[in-house]
């Protein structure tokens, strides 16, 4: 801990306080007391709580959004069942660690208004995803690798949106995870995806 740089160290505090009380309930200074710093520090490396969280969700959760926004450049090299259930798995533990740091946003208009502010500046925003993953399978589309009539942005939407729903379900009714069981619950979207998505063999 100690090696750790000012920027560092305010992030994992910050982490760890989200995780605790939510965003809406986190404020700069408890962040900065469980940081070791005065508040004043946290403004010399963010300019917001709302940039702080965006780093939060980028460094400190498991790596999906680096690994959608790079889903583009990888048409035509992987098995397109492979990669789908690679993302899904990414997409499940990211929604489950980030949604119950995330829904106190909601309870505050205010609040919610300055992420969204934060996420435009950046050119960021959870719409992101289903955007690199429509455009992937779009290329593979192109390729003749999915079906010519299939929709790349519905199938993106019903894997994505099938994972965040389940990481709501275990939020909201306080469920944790039971070894192999979200494994089981990616491969079956999966399976039920790839018809919709696989050329005919005709």
């Amino acid at each position: 801990m100690k090696n750790l740089k000012t920027r560092e160290r305010i992030v994992e505090a910050a982490e760890r306080v989200m995780r605790s009380k939510g965003l809406a309930r986190s404020t700069t200074k408890e962040i900065a007391r469980e940081a070791g710093y005065s508040e004043g520090a946290i403004y010399k490396h963010f300019e917001s709580k709302e940039e702080l969280f965006i780093c939060v969700l980028t460094e400190r959760l498991p790596p999906f959004v680096e690994m959608v926004q790079e889903l583009p450049g990888r048409v035509g090299e992987e098995d397109l069942g492979d990669v789908l259930g690679e993302v899904g798995s990414a997409a499940l533990a990211f929604y489950g660690e980030s949604f119950p740091m995330s829904a106190s946003i909601f309870s505050e208009p205010g609040l919610l208004a300055k992420h969204r502010e934060e996420i435009r500046k950046r050119g960021a925003g959870p719409q992101k995803a289903n955007e690199a993953l429509s455009a992937y399978l779009e290329g593979e589309r192109n390729l003749g690798r999915v079906r010519e009539d299939a929709d790349p942005e519905s199938a993106a939407a019903m894997l994505l949106g099938a994972c965040f729903q389940r990481a709501f379900f275990k939020s909201f009714f306080g469920e944790s995870n039971v070894p192999g069981q979200e494994e089981v619950f990616v491969e079956g979207i999966v399976r039920t995806l790839m018809p919709s998505l696989s050329p005919s063999r005709e």
